[in-house]
């Protein structure tokens, strides 16, 4: 058996348990309503973070929206993808379009290269 290996799960494991039992109560509950979003719909880190951070959203300080939202496991790709496919199940973009809104500020905030895979990944793509 690899130790070092072993090793580094262990560290892992106590770090994820120690990041989550170190969460202050907004934080606790901007990870509840973080969680409570993404079920809901695709959203990049970003946009996630604003989404708990705004006025128009949920108040949350930046600060405690930030490390709610960096204590989840969320594969950020998948959820470009989920993105992706709401914006064409509501109309019609090119590769190019697609990949723009889904990576502009304005829009949803993803990298270009979430954005991109994505766009791909929905279709939008050849």
């Amino acid at each position: 058996m690899n130790y070092l290996k072993l090793a580094a799960l262990v560290a892992s494991l106590a770090a994820t348990s120690v990041w989550a039992n170190s969460l202050t109560s907004p934080q606790k509950n901007a990870v509840r309503s973080a969680k409570q979003y993404l079920s809901l719909q695709g959203f990049s880190r970003s946009g996630l973070i604003t989404q708990l951070s705004s006025d128009y959203g949920e108040g949350y300080e930046q600060h405690d929206a930030t490390i709610a939202v960096d204590s989840l496991n969320v594969d950020w790709n998948k959820q470009a993808v989920r993105s992706a496919k709401q914006y064409l199940d509501l109309q019609g973009f090119s590769c190019k379009g697609l990949i723009q809104q889904l990576s502009s500020d304005f829009g949803d905030g993803f990298t270009v290269s979430q954005a991109t895979y994505g766009a791909k990944q929905a279709g939008a793509c050849e």
